[in-house]
């Protein structure tokens, strides 16, 4: 039996206006966490079509258990960023261009390419996500708690999730499709895929979002891109136009602990991995016992630890 729980959350975005710019601490990650938001609206809605279009093709019950759960969790992510998404776009208008096109890609995967492609996509871009979030968790303190809590409190509760499903999708593509040799040779086009999914966001950014209401570039996170910016510091024909500051998200964290997670980024492609024996953000721990102990997990840090159930 499935251990996952559905976990239906309200973050309040309608009821007063949402920053683009919810850390000021951290403007680059403010951009990074928007463009997540963006992109979870259409990989999720990949992951919903391409369970049920699984489901025929799983014969253990207790695989087709996980994936129910895994992909209800998956539609309440997707539900809530795409609450959050709108919110921005009701602020800076010319974004629904960019969410669309992100979204019309997604929905490309979906009729292009084979049920095999988009379960190795998920199992892939899914294993990822435990060292990466660890990473985020981990720091908490700097780059959550200074700002906008609904913001804030969405992406923790859907990290430490993400981290509750995180041997999810590779149950299901080992159930259907069971061969690590694929995963790991559609691994270079999934992840190009991805990375030009946060490229689309990030220029959409720059292109529909003031820099006095993002305070950074937020293509800055692409190297190739922050070189052509320095080159055309000299030579200005080949560079790109001044977007504001090239700052990165996780600059004020510690190498060490990048490279740690970098680490467990490349360990989680490998045949055999298994996200069950991860190490684990303990923030996570912590979330969990407090929604069941009826903490109000929606507004994280202001939320009155009194009033819990």
């Amino acid at each position: 039996m499935t251990e996952l729980q559905v976990r239906k959350m309200c973050f309040a975005f309608a009821d007063y206006d949402v920053p683009f710019l919810w850390n000021e601490q951290n403007p680059a990650f403010s951009a990074m966490a928007n463009a997540v938001s963006i992109l979870a609206i259409g990989f999720e809605k990949m992951i919903v079509q391409m369970i049920r279009e699984a489901k025929p093709r799983i014969t253990d019950p207790v695989v087709a258990e996980e994936a129910d759960a895994f992909v209800r969790q998956e539609g309440q992510h997707s539900t809530a960023h795409r609450q959050h998404v709108n919110a921005l776009v009701r602020a800076h208008p010319g974004l629904r261009e960019t969410v669309d096109e992100v979204i019309a890609e997604f929905d490309a995967l979906t009729a292009n390419t084979s049920l095999e492609y988009r379960l190795a996509y998920t199992a892939d871009l899914e294993a990822t996500f435990t060292p990466v979030f660890k990473l985020m968790l981990d720091n908490e303190a700097t780059l959550f708690a200074p700002g906008d809590d609904r913001v804030a409190s969405l992406f923790i509760w859907h990290f430490v999730e993400e981290v509750e499903h995180r041997s999810s999708a590779l149950i299901i593509f080992d159930s259907v499709v069971g061969s690590d040799l694929y995963r790991m040779r559609m691994a270079p086009s999934i992840f190009r895929h991805v990375l030009r999914m946060v490229r689309i966001a990030s220029q959409g950014f720059n292109d529909h979002v003031p820099l006095a209401d993002r305070k950074v570039d937020a293509m800055a996170m692409f190297a190739t891109y922050r070189h052509r910016r320095r080159l055309g510091r000299r030579l200005p024909r080949l560079g790109t136009p001044d977007q504001g500051p090239l700052s990165r998200a996780f600059d004020d964290l510690s190498l060490r602990e990048q490279l740690v997670a970098l680490s467990g980024i490349v360990r989680s492609q490998l045949p055999g991995h298994d996200p069950t024996h991860e190490k684990l953000p303990a923030l996570a721990d912590v979330w969990f016992r407090r929604y069941d102990a009826g903490y109000d997990v929606s507004q994280w840090y202001t939320a009155d630890l009194t009033t819990s159930k």
